[in-house]
């Protein structure tokens, strides 16, 4: 199999080398990653400035891009690079978790979807504490999560956000199947001065809170099982669908009303 690995921690995060040397063992890998943290990057696509990209050992680049950047390098074949398409599409190991409206941040996420956009199948694996000690054990179960769905063809396109506890293999409670979970944020913009006497703001606050539900992301992590969310790209709210319909004779008639206001 051709895998595509990337994260948004950067080419030199170890959680990507520990997933990298595990996933050496499904076949041809090929890592491009970004050059620097891309944290919180969410979606975005470099379009105002161009893309280095930068060798680093065989089948291994450094993108001055984002996470969905290297995606969008790796698949499209720049330059001859993973030329016949890859199969598979892996973002991570992340540094920290990316569960609940989080993965509307996450850079590790974004670049699992692009791979789902371009027609791969992706997998986002975070681990669930920002300073991870067992990153191995992660790798270790996102390995053998991988192996899994290479085995089973009903997984051609689906896009999958895994979290692990920061625990040893042996101390992993089994794996869940989840929904999106949902936290109480408690940001704040701090504002502050540099030597030079200019404003700048900082995002900070407390640390957030969830909600308690045992059926969550969180709530499989907390109990020390990966947590597997199926994410879908379509954000219809199809529940106000009908509703919405309702008013569409309304609004055409506010549309037309205007209308007629506007004439001289």
């Amino acid at each position: 199999m051709r895998i595509l690995l990337t994260n948004d921690d950067g080419l030199g995060a170890p959680g990507l080398e520990a997933l990298e040397g595990v996933l050496r063992n499904f076949g041809e890998l090929w890592v491009v990653a970004p050059e620097r943290e891309q944290s919180a990057s969410s979606h975005a696509l470099t379009l105002n400035e161009p893309l280095r990209l930068r060798r680093c050992g065989e089948r291994r680049f450094a993108l001055s891009g984002t996470p969905t950047d290297c995606v969008l390098v790796g698949v499209r074949g720049i330059h001859g690079l993973m030329e016949p398409r890859p199969e598979l599409v892996v973002a991570g190991i992340n540094h920290g978790p990316n569960m609940g409206e989080d993965v509307t941040y996450s850079g590790t996420v974004a670049a699992a979807m692009e791979g789902s956009l371009l027609g791969l199948p992706a997998i986002a694996f975070s681990s669930a504490v920002w300073h991870p000690e067992h990153l191995d054990a992660s790798a270790e179960i996102a390995g053998r999560m991988v192996g899994f769905f290479m085995r089973h063809a009903g997984f051609q396109q689906g896009l999958l956000n895994v979290n692990i506890p920061d625990v040893a293999v042996e101390e992993i409670a089994g794996i869940h199947v989840t929904h999106l979970g949902k936290r109480v944020y408690r940001d704040e913009i701090q504002t502050r001065t540099d030597p030079r006497g200019r404003k700048y703001y900082w995002i900070g606050g407390d640390p957030p809170v969830w909600e308690q539900d045992p059926l969550s992301d969180f709530g499989a992590v907390s109990a020390n099982f990966v947590s597997v969310t199926p994410l879908r790209l379509d954000w219809t709210d199809r529940d106000a669908l009908e509703t919405l319909h309702d008013w569409e004779g309304a609004w055409s008639g506010l549309v037309a009303s205007e209308r007629r206001e506007r004439r001289p």
